[in-house]
């Protein structure tokens, strides 16, 4: 990440990764000014973050032309990675040509400076390089219809693609299948990749199981595989994203309110303990997105075997019930409760942080 020197910055996006960028920067740059957050329109954004105003873009304009906005000053392009040429290009129609992308390796990177500094979130390459190699196997979840990737860098041999839905087309893109044996596979349409989750902890043993995207990996090197036996790491997790003013607000951009209500529901009945433990742990700033993770194998299948009995149960609470639709929701789901699981666990477990590489 280059060192961010300009006296004053705009931050483009509102949502989780610009959240995220803001409040490292805001702690790793003290004298760096951010002036506002810039977003198309207004949308389902804040009004303010943090006390600073959440501007349209067309604003943002209008006060550049007119020179309150000093031509120096850099936008900081801080939205998912798949949006940022779009932006660019709209930046570009505007006159606006001093910016910068924060990718997923820039993000990753930052990210690293900031957690560096907070001791409840410790990081992987804190950890010193051991003498023996983990064994360890990572399932790649792809879907049929996932767009194709510009990028096409060699995969590991320790990651394995798995078709997940394979259930819903005859079309085969992977050996592996979570059609394969006691599956939830025709469930896709709703789990996402927990489908494939779901078949990894039935079916597979190892001494470490992850699981990862098609497009969204953990930054993991190969050196890094050295790190976990002999250091008694017990889960991986990606860097938190940062939500303002909690995470509590995190699901009403996903989820229909009826729908975390059927998930509340299903914990008191499921779960009371986590049910408990709910309302403090939401009432924090830091999210586990995107279901992805690497834990010991016990560790996985003992998270799969919580997890999935409590989705069963928010299906049969959710209306409509889950057999009558198909909108990725217990997907979404899914993280809010990996959230709520492993910070729960943030004692029991010894659990480190790296970054997340978005593959466009």
């Amino acid at each position: 990440m280059e060192k961010i020197t300009l006296p004053a910055i705009v931050i483009y996006g509102a949502q989780m990764v610009a959240v995220s960028v803001y409040y490292a920067i805001k702690t790793l740059y003290r004298d760096v000014k951010v002036l506002c957050f810039v977003v198309k329109d207004q949308f389902s954004n804040p009004t303010y973050i943090d006390g600073i105003p959440v501007v349209t873009l067309d604003y943002f304009q209008s006060k550049n032309e007119s020179g309150i906005f000093r031509e120096e000053i850099k936008v900081y392009i801080a939205t998912p990675e798949n949006h940022h040429a779009d932006i660019m290009a709209d930046l570009r129609k505007r006159g606006i040509n001093n910016y910068i992308c924060i990718d997923s390796k820039k993000e990753a990177m930052l990210m690293e400076q900031y957690f560096s500094q907070i001791s409840d979130f410790p990081l992987l390459r804190s950890c010193p390089k051991g003498r023996q190699k983990a064994d360890i196997s990572v399932y790649m979840s792809q879907f049929y219809r996932d767009h194709p990737l510009k990028s096409n860098g060699k995969i590991p041999d320790w990651i394995q693609p798995i078709q997940a839905g394979a259930s819903l087309t005859d079309v085969r893109i992977a050996d592996i299948r979570d059609n394969q044996g006691e599956n939830i596979s025709e469930r896709n349409v709703n789990y996402s990749e927990l489908s494939a989750m779901y078949w990894v902890g039935k079916h597979r043993a190892s001494a470490y199981l992850g699981l990862f995207h098609y497009r969204r990996f953990l930054d993991i090197k190969e050196e890094d595989l050295y790190r976990l036996q002999e250091n008694s790491i017990d889960v991986i997790l990606p860097f938190p994203t940062i939500s303002f003013p909690d995470i509590g607000v995190h699901h009403k951009r996903y989820l229909k309110e009826s729908d975390w209500e059927a998930m509340k529901t299903a914990l008191q009945e499921c779960a009371p303990e986590y049910s408990d433990a709910l309302p403090e742990i939401f009432s924090g700033k830091y999210f586990y997105n995107y279901n992805l993770f690497i834990a010991k194998g016990h560790i996985f299948k003992e998270y799969c075997n919580w997890l999935f009995p409590v989705l069963e149960r928010i299906e049969e609470l959710s209306i409509p019930k889950g057999k009558e639709r198909a909108d990725r929701y217990i997907g979404y789901i899914g993280e809010n409760l990996m959230t709520l699981y492993f910070i729960y666990h943030r004692n029991d477990y010894r659990i480190v942080h790296t970054g997340r590489l978005m593959l466009v």
